[in-house]
């Protein structure tokens, strides 16, 4: 689609400025009302009314939803699927990349060999056995994962061998690189991020045994809260939305995206992450309370223009507040909701990806057959944000900490096996900034 322009002979006014706030702001109704006011404002200088620009993208994101509908009621795995062979050798099918910016997920087959997969499950059994943790452990420590009701569920773990040895691999390595590809990573006279370089993004465990009863989590979204309308640098990333040029917005630009803040809270995410991710460290049968997401990468369109219509509350954006992840719900997105899909059957030892911005929750589960157990490692290229947020994983690093994003729970700092700094190799070094070697991104 091509964006409207101004009749020949006519040059468009400079569209109204729109307030921001780099902190959370302390009166947050009073933000929300000034902020759709500005935004309201400025799709209307553009020549367009917000109606207009939302209908736009609400017909984009129908025609996908009703052919993930279909695809699903035909019997389709809706997620694409590629085997690890394929992106290290560089023949992956052109149908299977098409399928991959289309829906925004992937299964990655055999990433990791399973006999390796299950090895390291077991190594992480045998850390937490060995230092005590289920003695020590106090619940979890967030007001989201606490919502399954695990005992734990989530491990609140970082620094196992087995979790480092699969972050610094070069098998995840290159999928990172393979993925991180798929991004327009270069505009404006700015490298926004290297593709090629990892952060070592360090995240949690999932653990869940046969005959669990779990209540899943709601679909939601994790790029942001609030700030996602209200910091300079989103307002920027999401400029296609509000000045009357919304065909030209594309979910796959890294355009100002990875050098701003997150407003804090206990589920926030300071790296800038192209793909979120976990690798299996269990069988998973589709149907056993797993992954589901919305596989339509547009419809982040459709959940930043929405609280911008009439019958949103001025001071609502759609429930989304601070210090909680972005909800998605039948009340504000019920077309969303017609495209959930769910993964397919995986393997340990395979992985899971999603685009950073799409839409997803876990499946609630009773009487849970066989285990459920995940590492969680997400694609996280070295840009200026994932840079600074290095220096505070290196400090967790070294002292055995929950790193800064998370709860500060601190499990590890006396457990004398965690993984060490004398373990890294060269990519776990460059990913957490220790070795300055390699392509650095622009800054313009």
């Amino acid at each position: 689609m091509t964006a409207p322009t101004a009749p020949a002979g006519t040059s468009q006014p400079p569209l109204p400025p729109l307030p921001h706030w780099e902190e959370a702001p302390a009166d947050l109704p009073a933000a929300i009302r000034q902020v759709k006011a500005a935004l309201r404002a400025r799709i209307a200088a553009s020549g367009r009314t917000v109606e207009e620009v939302f209908g736009v993208v609400e017909r984009l994101v129908r025609a996908e939803a009703d052919d993930v509908a279909a695809a699903r009621a035909r019997g389709e795995t809706v997620w694409p699927v590629v085997d690890y062979a394929d992106i290290e050798a560089g023949t992956v099918p052109d149908e299977q990349v098409r399928a991959l910016h289309r829906r925004g997920c992937l299964v990655v087959r055999g990433h990791f060999h399973r006999e390796q997969a299950l090895e390291w499950d077991r190594d992480i059994v045998g850390y937490t056995e060995r230092n005590g943790f289920f003695d020590a452990y106090r619940g979890p420590g967030d007001d989201f994962f606490g919502s399954v009701g695990s005992k734990p569920e989530i491990y609140p773990i970082y620094w196992s061998r087995a979790q480092m040895q699969a972050r610094q691999s070069d098998r995840t390595a290159r999928v990172q690189a393979f993925l991180n590809a798929r991004w327009k990573h270069e505009s404006e006279g700015i490298r926004w991020f290297d593709p090629g370089r990892d952060s070592l993004y360090p995240d949690r465990i999932r653990r869940r045994p046969p005959g669990t009863a779990s209540g899943g989590l709601g679909a939601h979204l994790d790029p942001g809260t609030l700030d996602l309308w209200m910091t300079g640098a989103y307002q920027r990333a999401f400029r296609h939305l509000f000045d009357g040029t919304v065909e030209q917005y594309d979910p796959w630009d890294a355009a100002h995206r990875t050098d701003g803040p997150q407003y804090p809270g206990t589920t926030m995410c300071s790296a800038f992450r192209t793909f979120q991710g976990w690798t299996a460290l269990s069988d998973m049968e589709h149907d056993q309370g797993v992954l589901y997401a919305v596989p339509i990468p547009s419809a982040m369109a459709y959940l930043m223009l929405r609280p911008l219509l009439p019958d949103v509350p001025d001071d609502d954006m759609c429930g989304v507040t601070v210090n909680r992840v972005f909800p998605v719900s039948e009340r504000w997105h019920p077309l969303l909701l017609e495209a959930v899909a769910g993964i397919p059957d995986v393997r340990a030892g395979d992985s899971v990806w999603w685009h950073c911005d799409l839409i997803h929750g876990v499946a609630p589960v009773e009487d849970q057959k066989g285990w459920g157990n995940v590492m969680y490692i997400p694609a996280a290229p070295w840009c200026p944000r994932n840079e600074r947020y290095a220096a505070a994983v290196r400090e967790a690093f070294a002292t055995g900490s929950s790193p800064a994003d998370f709860p500060a729970e601190h499990y590890e700092r006396s457990w004398p096996d965690r993984f060490r700094p004398a373990d890294l190799n060269a990519t776990g070094r460059r990913g957490l900034g220790l070795d300055r070697a390699g392509t650095e991104p622009g800054r313009g």
